[in-house]
């Protein structure tokens, strides 16, 4: 129980019925342990809650707006359609948590950690996110109008977003929108599409020779353009755009194949016609 006497007797209350709502709003019930419980639709507006354990609890549509959560342990917690507008969460632990649909506008969520997360269509507005952790974090339409900084780790951040984000590094502070965005996420291993990305700055490339005309070629390059970002990818043989130096060794005269440039829709067709010839090899 926590040692604040108000928030005690709440939770004595709280815990004697069934389906009763939690209301602990204005109220300091540091160090709580709550672990699996249900607090759905729960009351902890302007809560003080740092260090409570949340472990595996169900938070669904519960409000937390303006709420302390710094260091709490929200590990596996269900806050889908939860509201934490304004809430501070500065070194929170929401590992493997599922946000879906949550609004997170302003909050305060540095160093926190959504390692693993779900925060597939959660909204995160003006929110500060620098130095946290989103590693292998899902995002599927998600806004992230957030400030990140050098220390925010993005590797294995994958599914779509929306932008504008703002970025601190090196002392100076910039917007990115788009596909400068997407670029400067998954040149630090996410991969990520930001929703809003121009298509003019997408150029692909088919490889050709004698052997491998534009109509079936060897294989195909993109290149991918935002301000000072430039991003060249192949589509291989694991089905995805990964990585390649092909381009850039071309221009310094270090490669000799050929390549034309060609359309989106012929790259669609490529891709679509060796993604059935290696699903019917591996069938074979």
């Amino acid at each position: 129980m926590p040692s604040d006497p108000d928030s005690a007797a709440e939770l004595t209350s709280w815990s004697g019925q069934e389906d009763t709502t939690l209301d602990l709003s204005g109220l300091d019930a540091s160090g709580a342990d709550l672990s699996g419980a249900d607090l759905a639709m729960g009351l902890f507006t302007q809560s003080r809650l740092p260090g409570v354990i949340l472990v595996g609890s169900d938070l669904y549509r519960a409000h937390l707006e303006n709420a302390v959560l710094d260091r709490a342990d929200l590990t596996r917690a269900s806050l889908v359609k939860a509201v934490l507008d304004g809430a501070s969460m500065q070194a929170a632990v929401l590992s493997e948590a599922n946000l879906g649909s949550a609004e997170l506008a302003e909050v305060d969520a540095r160093l926190a950690s959504f390692r693993t997360a779900r925060l597939n269509g959660a909204s995160f507005l003006n929110a500060r996110l620098e130095g946290a952790d989103l590693t292998d974090a899902a995002v599927q339409e998600t806004t992230l109008d957030v400030l990140l900084d050098e220390r925010t780790v993005v590797r294995g951040l994958s599914g779509t977003v929306y932008g504008p984000a703002h970025i601190e590094e090196h002392g100076s502070l910039r917007e990115l929108a788009g596909l400068e965005l997407e670029l400067w996420l998954n040149q630090r291993g996410a991969s990520v599409q930001v929703l809003n990305s121009p298509t003019n700055m997408v150029t692909y490339y088919a490889l050709v020779s004698d052997d491998y005309p534009r109509s079936s070629p060897e294989g195909i390059v993109r290149r991918r353009r935002a301000g000072d970002f430039t991003s060249d990818e192949a589509f291989t043989r694991n089905l995805r755009w990964e990585p390649t130096e092909y381009l850039r060794l071309y221009e310094l005269g270090h490669n000799d194949d050929e390549h034309v440039e060609i359309t989106e829709e012929e790259a669609h067709q490529f891709i679509s016609m060796i993604t059935r010839k290696l699903k019917n090899e591996a069938t074979d």
